[in-house]
């Protein structure tokens, strides 16, 4: 729905349920899709929500509470009776409700459990961390016992009701659960009534396990185009199937992380209007305090160098053309490096051989701009060709550097645990600024007072 069709719809509703008119107010919420009754819903004040959720019918709630921010859902939730929410989570998809249980308090989310019909599926995807597989998977999947007839199928495929997105492979298991393959629906139009699962079922099936990280998932799924993954235990009974929406989810969840960090940034966690002042100033003063210590080393060099800069006054011309110069080759590189990484083009045990690539790379962009430089010492600035030699010269070192940083850094990141883009943005520009001084007036003191 577009914007201004969503902002009527908004208003229309706040103005009957300041006239009390809820039954009318549901009414139109209940027209629109769930993304959309979560918009509207999300923009109605506390009260009017609390007067509202109640009377909508528990699917339409379910799928509002699906549909808000895990910290929102979590806020509404909160404000309802153990019963009330216990009905709208036996309606949720069961990886949501538990998404939705674990925000709550361990008291709230044990009595609402206490009442639900279908807290047994439930309470086994708790016990998994919420960015594994296990965290991330759903119970609603459809297995067929290896033995099984495929004219038995359709009358299974006809009763499965699934809360969640339906999808066209099945699964195939043998006594004790565990995954022994996979059908599709165009593998049971096709068989023979008399064939059985065993025989017709595909058991070259790609799956993940509990504890495998949401980041493998989707790049598992991504790479092999899965719409579904199973998710088996450390038995290999298949427990769970984790399906292309919440593929989506962690790419998005992933994606913003990644950008939020590039720009120095703690990640916020939630939409970014509903992101408290503090809560922003928070994020954010730990890496400007952090920039604003290492910025200091720029300081330190220039003060270091502070008379031969007196004696050449023309360096400092040069200074911002070769530290931004450094700046960008090192933001360049690093962002190659990590999307490298994030789509397993490289891993960390290809170091040397992307070092090698990364250096025979960075020789010839440093040749080019140092020559470049050169040419804009001497010709534009009139520098003299010493001065002009300085500036090429310092040129190709900060290059190289910069490029050996950027492929350095996001690896041995990646290597001891920690998220690459951390080292990223501004923190490499600081530094590549500062070490890049350094390089500049070393090669300067070198030649013009060697």
């Amino acid at each position: 729905m577009e914007s201004r069709t969503l902002d009527r719809t908004l208003m229309r509703v706040r103005e009957l349920l300041e006239r009390d008119d809820v039954t009318s107010a549901i009414e139109i919420i209940e027209s629109l899709l769930p993304p959309d009754q979560a918009d509207v819903f999300e923009d109605l004040l506390p009260e009017q929500q609390d007067a509202l959720l109640p009377e909508l019918d528990v699917e339409s709630a379910a799928d509002i509470l699906q549909e808000l921010e895990d910290e929102d859902a979590a806020i509404v939730a909160t404000r309802l009776n153990a019963g009330d929410l216990a009905g709208i989570l036996d309606e949720m998809e069961p990886d949501e409700a538990a998404d939705l249980l674990n925000d709550l308090s361990p008291e709230m989310a044990q009595a609402t459990l206490d009442v639900m019909q279908d807290s047994a599926e439930v309470e086994s995807l708790l016990e998994h961390e919420d960015d594994t597989s296990g965290g991330l998977m759903t119970t609603e999947f459809l297995a067929f016992p290896a033995g099984m007839q495929a004219r038995e199928a359709p009358a299974l495929v006809r009763a499965w009701e699934p809360r969640g997105p339906e999808f066209s492979y099945f699964f195939v298991i043998g006594a004790e659960g565990r995954l022994l393959g996979s059908v599709s629906a165009l593998d049971l139009i096709r068989a023979e009534s008399h064939d059985t699962m065993r025989s017709i079922m595909d058991t070259d099936v790609l799956f993940t396990t509990t504890d495998t990280p949401q980041e493998d998932v989707a790049r598992l799924m991504a790479r092999y185009d899965l719409s579904v993954v199973p998710v088996v235990d450390a038995e290999h009974h298949l427990v769970g199937v984790i399906t292309v929406d919440d593929l989506v989810d962690v790419l998005e969840d992933e994606a913003t992380e990644d950008v939020q960090r590039f720009g120095g940034s703690v990640p916020l966690g939630r939409p970014y209007l509903d992101t408290t002042i503090l809560s922003s100033v928070g994020k954010r003063i730990g890496w400007l305090l952090l920039l604003f210590v290492t910025g200091t080393l720029t300081g330190t060099v220039m003060s270091r160098f502070s008379e031969l800069l007196n004696s050449v006054i023309i360096l400092s011309v040069f200074v911002p053309l070769l530290t931004g110069t450094g700046g960008n080759v090192g933001s360049q590189t690093t962002a190659t490096i990590i999307r490298a990484l994030a789509v397993g083009d490289i891993h960390t045990r290809d170091a040397l051989a992307v070092l090698w690539r990364e250096l025979r790379t960075s020789l010839l962009l440093g040749l080019l701009l140092a020559l470049g430089g050169f040419l804009v010492a001497l010709a534009l600035w009139n520098s003299g060709i010493e001065v002009a030699l300085v500036v090429g010269l310092a040129m190709l070192c900060i290059v190289v550097w910069s490029e050996f940083a950027g492929t350095l850094l996001p690896l041995l990141a990646v290597r001891v645990g920690i998220d690459a883009a951390l080292v990223s943005g501004p923190l490499m520009s600081t530094v590549v600024d500062a070490t890049g001084l350094l390089i500049y007036f070393s090669i300067a003191s070198a030649v013009l007072q060697g």
